[in-house]
C-alpha cells in the first residue's frame, strides 16, 4: 500500500465529509463479504442452462443476453435475482462505517438492500431511488439518497442485467446518468467493491468519461492488489500484476485514483481511519453542576463559555447533552463565535441532545438515558469532562451520569479529557486517567503532562488554552 497516497485520500475524503460533499459508489465487492453472491455466482446456473462454463467467461452481461436470446425471455434471470438477493447477507463493518458517516448520496450497482439496511440501523431515513419514476419523488426528512443505478431485487424485471438493458440505458434510465453527472462534478467519490473483472465497471467508467470529459473532479477507488497466492504459476502472477498496473493507470483517464491495498481487510482499516479522523473534529462536553465549587459562579460560567467558543473557532464541532449548569453556557459560547463569524448556521457546529424527562419508571429512565448517552457519544472523537455533581435529598453528590458517559466514551474509543481543576466527578476521573495513563492513551504517552496541567487551578482563559492545546494535539495525531 502506498502509505502517503492513502493518507492523502483520507485527508481529502474527511474534508469532503466536513464540507458535506462526499459520496460512495459501491460495487458487488461491498456485498460479497456479507454473504451475497457475485456476478459469476449469479450467472453460474444461467450459463450452464445454455451449455456454457461460467469459469471460462468474463463478459457476463453477454452471457445473460445469450440466455434471454435462447429462452425468449428473462423470467429465469429474474427468478435468479430474487433467489440470490432477497433476504440474503448480513451487514459488515464496512456497511456500518459507511452508513455512520455524514454521506448524503450513495450510488450502487448492487441489487441487494444492504446499504439501506445499514442506514436504517444507524437511525437514518434513506430515500431509495430504484426507477426513474422515483427520482421525481422526495422522501420527507431524508438523511441520505441511495441511487440503485441498475435497479433492485424488488423489481427484478426492471433490473439492468443484459446487453439489451445496457444498450437502452440512456433511453430508459437517462435521468440516473444526469444525476450521476451532477454528483461527479460536485462531490468526491469513493469507489469501493469494484474489480476489473466486474462487468459493470467498464460501463460505469465509459459513462463517466462521456458525461464529464475533461471537466472531472478527482475521485478514489479501493482495489485489492494482485497476490502471488492467487495463482499457481509465477508467470500468471507477473502477467496479472503488470495488467493491473496498466489498469490502475488507465483509471486516471476518468479522474479516478486507484489505491492498491494488500488485502480486503485493509478496506475496513482505511474506512475506520476515515471515521476516526472525522469524529476527532467533534468534541463532546460532558458536565453538570448544581455547584461550581471550587470555582465562583462567574469564573465557572466564563470557563464553559470560552471553551465552547474557542473550540468552534478552532474548527471543532461541539456535542452537548445540555447538562444542568453547563449546557446553556456551552450554547452561549457557540453562538458568540458564530456571531463573530457572521453566521448562525448551527448544523455542523453543535449537536444538542437534551435528555428526555418525565419518565416515571426509574429502570426505564435509566435504560433510555444510557442509550441516549451512547448515541450522543457516537458523534464525537473527544470527550471533555467538567465539574460533575448533582443535588439530591442528602445534599450535593458526584454525578454518576458523568461516570457512565466516561465509561461509554472509553468503550467507544474516544479520547477522554477530564478537567480535574473543575472538581467533583471530573476531578475523580482526572485522577483515574493519570493513574493509568498508558491504558487510556497507549499511543500518546508524551501527552501526560498536558493532562496533568488540567488539574491546576488557574484563570479561566489559561485553563481553556490548556484544554484547546490538548485537543488540537489529539486531533493532529489521529
Amino acid at each position: 500500500m502506498k502509505h502517503n497516497l492513502v493518507d492523502t485520500f483520507i485527508d481529502t475524503y474527511v474534508q469532503a465529509l466536513r464540507d458535506q460533499n462526499a459520496s460512495v459508489f459501491a460495487g458487488a465487492g461491498l456485498s460479497i463479504p456479507a454473504g451475497v453472491v457475485d456476478w459469476k455466482g449469479l450467472m453460474r446456473d444461467i450459463a450452464k442452462e445454455i451449455g456454457l462454463d461460467i469459469d471460462k467467461e468474463d463478459d457476463l452481461v453477454t452471457i445473460a443476453q445469450f440466455h434471454v436470446n435462447e429462452r425468449g425471455g428473462r423470467h429465469r434471470i429474474n427468478q435468479a435475482l430474487v433467489n440470490e438477493f432477497s433476504n440474503r447477507g448480513h451487514l459488515t463493518d464496512n456497511h456500518h462505517i459507511l452508513a455512520s458517516l455524514p454521506i448524503r448520496t450513495y450510488w450502487t450497482t448492487n441489487y441487494d438492500t444492504l446499504i439501506e439496511q445499514a442506514l436504517k440501523a444507524t437511525h437514518k431515513n434513506p430515500d431509495i431511488k430504484i426507477s426513474v419514476e422515483n427520482l421525481a419523488i422526495t422522501v420527507q426528512r431524508r438523511d441520505a439518497v441511495v441511487y440503485k443505478m441498475h435497479g433492485d431485487v424488488s423489481q427484478p424485471d426492471k433490473a439492468v442485467v443484459t446487453k439489451d438493458d445496457y444498450e437502452a440505458y440512456n433511453e430508459t434510465r437517462q435521468l440516473f446518468s444526469t444525476a450521476l453527472q451532477g454528483d461527479l462534478v460536485s462531490k468526491t467519490f469513493l469507489f469501493i467493491g469494484f474489480s476489473f473483472n466486474d462487468p459493470n465497471l467498464a460501463y460505469i467508467l465509459s459513462r463517466i468519461r462521456v458525461l464529464l470529459g475533461a471537466n472531472r473532479r478527482e475521485h478514489y477507488c479501493l482495489l485489492r492488489k494482485v497476490q502471488n497466492k492467487d495463482f499457481t504459476a509465477r508467470r500468471d502472477f507477473d502477467y496479472a500484476r503488470a495488467k493491473q498496473e496498466l489498469q490502475v493507470n488507465d483509471l486516471r483517464r476518468y479522474g479516478i485514483i486507484g489505491l492498491l491495498v494488500d488485502k480486503y481487510e485493509d478496506y475496513t482499516t482505511i474506512l475506520s481511519r476515515i471515521s476516526q479522523k472525522y469524529k476527532m473534529a467533534r468534541v463532546f462536553i460532558s458536565g453538570s453542576a448544581s455547584t461550581y465549587n471550587p470555582w465562583s459562579d462567574d469564573k465557572a460560567q466564563q470557563l464553559i463559555q470560552e471553551l465552547s467558543q474557542k473550540l468552534v473557532r478552532e474548527g471543532f464541532g461541539v456535542v452537548s447533552g445540555f447538562g444542568l449548569g453547563v449546557g446553556a453556557h456551552v450554547v452561549n459560547g457557540v453562538l458568540d463565535q458564530l456571531d463573530k463569524e457572521g453566521t448562525r448556521k448551527l448544523d455542523d457546529r453543535i449537536v444538542l441532545r437534551p435528555f428526555p424527562y418525565g419518565i416515571t419508571d426509574p429502570k426505564e429512565r435509566e435504560k433510555k438515558w444510557s442509550a441516549y448517552r451512547d448515541e450522543m457519544l457516537s458523534h464525537a472523537g473527544v470527550a471533555i469532562f467538567l465539574f460533575g455533581n448533582k443535588s439530591t435529598s442528602s445534599g450535593i453528590t458526584l454525578a454518576n451520569g458523568m461516570e457512565e458517559e466516561f465509561n461509554i466514551a472509553v468503550k467507544r474509543g474516544l479520547a477522554v479529557v477530564p478537567v480535574g481543576c473543575t472538581g467533583s466527578m471530573a476531578a475523580s476521573l482526572h485522577k483515574r486517567v493519570l493513574s493509568n495513563f498508558s491504558g487510556y492513551y497507549p499511543s500518546h504517552r508524551g501527552f501526560k503532562r498536558l493532562l496533568q496541567d488540567l488539574g491546576k487551578m488557574d484563570s479561566p482563559n489559561k485553563v481553556v488554552a490548556r484544554i484547546i492545546e490538548f485537543v488540537k494535539k489529539l486531533q493532529s495525531s489521529a
